[in-house]
């Protein structure tokens, strides 16, 4: 009732008792957006902005993405508080993707509010992200670093400059900042173990196990130092909780690679894989042990498929170049190198590999599509229909690739080969639509004099038979 009453004194403009009787309504249902934005609504039209704020506020904490919410707040700020203004604006166009517009929201909400140490603090770590996200690296540093001039922050802070630092290998200015968290009182267990993690990325095993408690990690520093003897009574007397965890497995076979028993390593490596399938560390762990085993074609295949996980996509490819020609009889390795080829614009080069499949496998219809598709693309319209035929062999109800060797047959001229598909097309086909674009072609076929091709479809097909 109360709904239906606010909605009567609104359209009656008695905006003071619809707005009592809305938030009547909003005490039993406080998450119906509309509510709040009549709310909101009327608390402008009754000239209260800051009542108006709180309620368009509240409908942000339902729906993040709400333009309308955005939109008032900015308006009610506008010319009151230039910082919110600005804050609210650059929200909008961060979830708009305009995300340079927002950052020089940010850079103005900055100037706003040169006195207010929170609003610093928090703006400049907002900037930081969006700078991050436009990669704009450096920029987001400066911001952070301009964050710890300050007192009494809180140790995320530093824990996420001293991860960027890290994710960009320079290792002592990860150091340096969580050291700086230390000195500022903040020298508790995620400081230490960031630190240790740190100082054992950076290859100094001694500093690391002087930080961290985690008894994984004292496992792997000593065998980083080489003190396998004490690893190994470390990883038998590890409690069975400790045995069931991913990073107990890569230690196992780390202890295994270090002492010379890679066939065992391996082992470990496949069981870790069991539980962490397709990690880039897998293939890592795999290339080094290969490496040692001087099986150079599955190390050059597992550092090719660890630096494809990891982005390194020139990398990625050098390595698996270097893995086929050792070995190019592997179709699935053949393919994956194919298709990375292809999506970095080396056509020909692609096809290259497409064509040793086809060799291995004359009815790998993949590697006769690619091979059709891209002769095609280059006008070579007489090898796209042997492709284009080799398909039909290997799948007599691919009807796509039927219509398609019809229409390379009437490129080439090939008049009857061209009849006979689209004949074979209609008497195959259910699809009334395609049927009568058949039918219109075989008739213009059918009209025009002359016959260029001396083997029609089927005695073709019949031939490539008895080669076989």
């Amino acid at each position: 009732m109360s709904l239906q009453l606010a909605e009567q004194f609104e359209a009656n403009e008695q905006y003071e008792q619809a707005l009592e009787e809305y938030k009547k309504e909003y005490e039993n249902n406080n998450k119906d957006i509309s509510i709040l934005e009549r709310m909101g609504h009327l608390s402008l039209v009754l000239e209260r902005p800051e009542e108006a704020a709180k309620y368009y506020y509240e409908i942000l904490q339902i729906d993040v993405a709400n333009t309308l919410a955005f939109e008032q707040l900015m308006q009610i700020y506008e010319e009151t508080d230039r910082y919110k203004y600005y804050i609210y604006r650059g929200n909008k166009n961060t979830l708009e993707g305009k995300l340079e517009f927002a950052i020089n929201d940010y850079k103005k909400a900055l100037t706003c509010c040169a006195d207010d140490e929170t609003g610093q603090i928090m703006t400049r770590l907002t900037l930081a992200n969006l700078y991050l996200s436009v990669g704009k690296k450096d920029k987001a540093i400066d911001e952070y670093n301009l964050i710890l001039e300050h007192e009494n922050l809180n140790e995320e802070i530093y824990l996420q400059l001293a991860d960027i630092y890290l994710k960009d290998e320079a290792y002592s200015s990860a150091i340096y900042v969580l050291n700086r968290a230390k000195e500022r009182g903040l020298d508790n267990d995620r400081i230490r173990e960031a630190l240790a993690a740190v100082y054992l990325k950076s290859g100094d095993s001694e500093h690391a196990i002087e930080y961290t408690k985690d008894e994984l990690l004292k496992i792997q520093c000593l065998l980083e130092q080489g003190k396998l003897s004490e690893a190994n009574d470390k990883l038998l007397n590890l409690p069975e909780e400790y045995k069931q965890v991913p990073r107990y497995l890569t230690l196992m076979a780390q202890y295994y690679y270090s002492d010379k028993e890679f066939d065992k390593s391996l082992e470990y490596v496949e069981e870790f894989n069991k539980k962490q399938p397709n990690s880039p560390l897998t293939y890592q762990m795999r290339a080094l042990i290969y490496e040692e085993k001087n099986d150079d074609y599955n190390a050059h295949l597992n550092w090719g498929r660890y630096n494809m996980l990891r982005g390194n996509r020139d990398v990625a490819v050098n390595e698996l170049l270097q893995a086929v020609k050792i070995n190019d009889k592997d179709v699935n390795v053949l393919f994956t190198l194919a298709d990375m080829l292809t999506e970095s614009n080396e056509i020909n080069h692609a096809a290259e590999y497409y064509e040793k499949i086809v060799k291995i496998d004359p009815k790998n219809k993949e590697a006769l599509r690619k091979l059709a598709d891209y002769r095609e693309s280059i006008g070579d319209y007489h090898k796209q229909t042997d492709y284009l035929e080799m398909l039909y062999v290997a799948d007599k109800r691919d009807l796509d690739s039927l219509k398609r060797l019809a229409a390379a047959y009437e490129k080439i001229k090939s008049k009857q080969n061209a009849i006979d598909a689209y004949t074979k097309y209609i008497e195959l086909s259910n699809d009334d639509v395609e049927i009568k674009k058949a039918q219109h072609k075989l008739d213009k076929l059918q009209n025009l004099a002359g016959d260029s091709e001396d083997v029609g479809l089927i005695d073709k097909i019949m031939s490539m038979f008895s080669k076989k």
